[in-house]
């Protein structure tokens, strides 16, 4: 009997993991499901170049169409799966189509993070996810454009550097005392927030909206403390939710995510899942993630197509994370909780450096600034785990290689 393997999702994870299917020589039913109208596509680019309008969304597509067609992949695109019948091996679409499959792979991704204040309904008031609400928001951030933005994570901060690119007023809410918190060391917090403002944005830390005001269309802001912000627009940063619906109404495991094992399977054996939404071991860190990168979500659903074929190998990889933000191309290895030492190699006040994080002697992770040389290095060093001296990595004099052997 010819096996079906079915993706929900055709994001960067969804592509991923059937060109992989593919790629290793499966020669049976590949189907992917997705919602959007686009083939597998990728979604860094829509906070930044198609947003600024360097680029059209096609540069976001992960291949042209016909690689995955030409590969006997079947693209059902603009559909939404409507229940999942884990025992039956069965899935339903909301047109009331019934798909049996052999395995199922859960590629659904996360939804933005919606603000539910008065006024939150009014036109001009966007999220930033998908093609479409690139889409919706790029000929608002017009010259003189007043842009609010709610959050200062990567996307607030990336929504921001593109406005100013194209000459909009920005401003920007955020309810923590720093920037990109939950991701940057407060050092780094301190240099992200200097690079915005000395790029004429309005940041203002520890404020909330309590209420949106206009006329049909946003035109005001009103803050915690009764100030108000005029507005011609406003982008919602305020983080992801993972799209674990369908997987918890067929009865999987969720915990902040769809729980997988390191092979990608979740509490169906049947049933895997990849990216975003994966809350899944991670053995270099020793403790369960879940990660929204663009990496993970590649290369999760890479070795997670190979599990379904039964070549499982654990995933095991150092989180890896990136932003581009005006002239500043912005990376971090690993995820440090806690660290009781950091170098620094190379000049802040120059824009060009790296901070290594260490406990112990050992290294926790990094974080570079128009340095990717030294950041890809950091990996190996991780890897190798050993203790470091801290001086000796921030030493430019000493190469990053000499390191791994002394």
């Amino acid at each position: 009997m010819n096996s079906t393997f079915a993706i929900v999702g055709a994001g960067q994870a969804g592509g991923w993991a059937a060109k992989t299917l593919r790629d290793e020589g499966f020669e049976g039913r590949v189907v992917v499901i997705g919602e959007e109208p686009y083939a597998p596509h990728e979604r860094p680019p829509l906070s930044k170049e198609v947003l600024v309008g360097d680029a059209e969304k096609e540069a976001c597509l992960l291949w042209p169409p016909e690689t995955l067609t030409d590969a006997g992949i079947e693209l059902r695109l603009s559909e939404r799966v409507a229940s999942i019948d884990p025992a039956g091996h069965a899935l339903t679409l909301e047109g009331g189509e019934t798909l049996e499959w052999t395995k199922l792979l859960l590629a659904t991704g996360g939804s933005a993070r919606t603000l539910d204040i008065p006024g939150s309904g009014l036109d001009g008031i966007f999220t930033l996810r998908t093609i479409a609400d690139t889409e919706a928001i790029r000929p608002r951030l017009a010259d003189g454009a007043a842009v609010l933005i709610v959050g200062a994570g990567w996307i607030g901060l990336e929504v921001a550097a593109a406005a100013r690119k194209r000459n909009a007023g920005v401003v920007v809410i955020e309810a923590a005392d720093r920037v990109c918190a939950r991701a940057l060391t407060p050092e780094m917090s301190e240099w992200v927030l200097g690079l915005h403002q000395r790029h004429g944005v309005d940041i203002r830390l520890g404020e909330s909206i309590v209420r949106f005001e206009g006329d049909g269309r946003v035109r005001t802001a009103v803050l915690g403390d009764g100030s108000e912000v005029p507005c011609d627009v406003a982008v919602i940063g305020i983080g992801l939710v993972p799209n674990t619906g369908l997987a918890a109404a067929a009865g999987l495991e969720i915990d902040n995510g769809i729980v997988t094992d390191e092979h990608g399977r979740t509490s169906h054996p049947d049933i895997y899942a990849a990216g975003d939404v994966t809350n899944h071991p991670n053995p270099v860190l020793g403790r369960r993630v879940r990660l929204e990168s663009w990496e993970n979500a590649q290369n999760q659903a890479i070795n997670t197509a190979k599990a379904m074929l039964g070549n499982a190998t654990p995933y095991a990889e150092i989180p890896w994370f990136w932003s581009d933000q005006y002239d500043a191309n912005i990376q971090l290895m690993g995820l440090p909780e806690s660290w009781d030492e950091t170098a620094i190699r190379g000049s802040r006040e120059e824009g060009s450096f790296i901070e290594f994080y260490l406990a112990g002697g050992r290294l926790q992770g990094a974080a570079a600034v128009n340095n990717p040389r030294d950041l890809r290095f950091t990996r190996r060093l991780m890897m190798a785990d050993r203790t470091y001296d801290a001086a000796a990595l921030a030493d430019p004099d000493v190469r990053l290689q000499k390191l791994l052997r002394s």
